[in-house]
């Protein structure tokens, strides 16, 4: 029987942000000593739990980062910081690879310096690109097709070969879609104008959207709609705690994971799965217009690393903890 190892101080980078506040939730539900940095560019204070060390500032800031290192006494960071607008990536790459590349580089070299022997990095499925087949493993072609899936590639490029020079071990997640908000409430996805498609649909059918548009209607999938693949943010946030304790317990040994439920949902089966959840019919909350998105999306799962697999479906939480986060519980039995 494994030994479940011991819980070490983690910093959180961007741990005010939408899947870092849930990943400092999971670590301190779990008894983890937690420490967030964040420079609230796209996080929010108020999403740090109360009791958490906050440190308001930039993972670029060898200074501050030393400081807190020393203060936490520091044993594992957990990476989320960075930019994620994948058009935005194209319109702006230099920012993507400053952001997302040039600022990881300190933030490993700060680890590195202070004796720091755990790193894991969320990184990104669109490392993948546009693969020839689906699902994905962790050893398909990393060819992405934007500065954004670019960006985290050669974070985790930098890692490797940072690891077989110094006395660290990392764990790269990959993962496409996430949804879903805290089952208690404590936290959700508060940015303004995101985009995701169950955001959407939720706010739509509270009300705080007039519409939902269904961008493509006859793609190769059983209804006509694109397929994606999501992972809902607690699952992804256990994930991420569940790779640290793989690290510690095997501190020579790097880790390159994928993380999904094996298996996509379509845009038609997220809107019918709101109408469940919701009571709403969906002819009141939003039109079923039809646009135009790139053709190819597929499932993720992972390959024979993985150590995680989710419990949630997108008929209960994936949808229902979004709406508790919105404001509303009258759907609920």
């Amino acid at each position: 029987m494994s030994k479940v190892p011991v819980p070490v101080p983690v910093l959180v980078t961007g741990g005010a942000g939408y899947i870092g506040s849930h990943a400092v939730l999971a670590l301190k539900d779990a008894g983890w000593a937690v420490a967030v940095v964040d420079n609230l560019t796209t996080g929010f204070r108020f999403a740090v739990p109360e009791g958490v060390p906050f440190y308001e500032g930039d993972i670029e800031d060898a200074a501050l980062l030393a400081r807190i290192f020393a203060e936490q006494g520091t044993r594992a960071v957990m990476h989320f910081a960075g930019s994620i607008v994948v058009p935005e990536s194209v319109e702006n790459p230099l920012m993507y690879y400053h952001n997302n590349t040039a600022k990881s580089r300190s933030l490993i070299e700060a680890a590195v310096k202070a004796g720091v022997p755990h790193f894991i990095f969320s990184s990104t499925a669109a490392t993948y690109g546009e693969p020839e087949v689906s699902p994905v493993s962790e050893d398909s072609p990393k060819l992405p097709i934007n500065p954004y899936g670019m960006s985290k590639l050669m974070t985790e490029i930098m890692l490797a070969d940072t690891a077989k020079a110094h006395a660290i071990n990392y764990c790269a997640l990959r993962y496409f879609n996430v949804a879903g908000a805290d089952p208690q409430a404590r936290s959700g996805q508060s940015t303004a104008g995101a985009t995701h498609l169950i955001k959407v649909a939720v706010e739509a059918a509270l009300g705080k959207r007039e519409a939902v548009g269904v961008f493509g209607s006859d793609f190769d999938t059983p209804d006509g709609t694109g397929v994606r693949d999501y992972i809902h943010v607690a699952d992804l946030a256990a994930a991420h705690v569940l790779a640290l304790e793989a690290l510690i317990a095997d501190p020579a040994a790097s880790l390159t994971m994928n993380c999904g439920y094996g298996r996509g949902f379509s845009v038609l089966e997220v809107l019918d799965a709101v109408d469940r959840v919701t009571t709403i019919p969906s002819s009141a909350a939003w039109s079923r217009a039809v646009l135009v998105i790139p053709p190819r999306w597929f499932r993720i799962t992972a390959g024979s690393r993985r150590h995680y697999r989710g419990s949630r479906n997108m008929p209960s939480s994936m949808l229902s903890s979004p709406m508790l986060w919105h404001g509303s519980a009258s759907w609920a039995n």
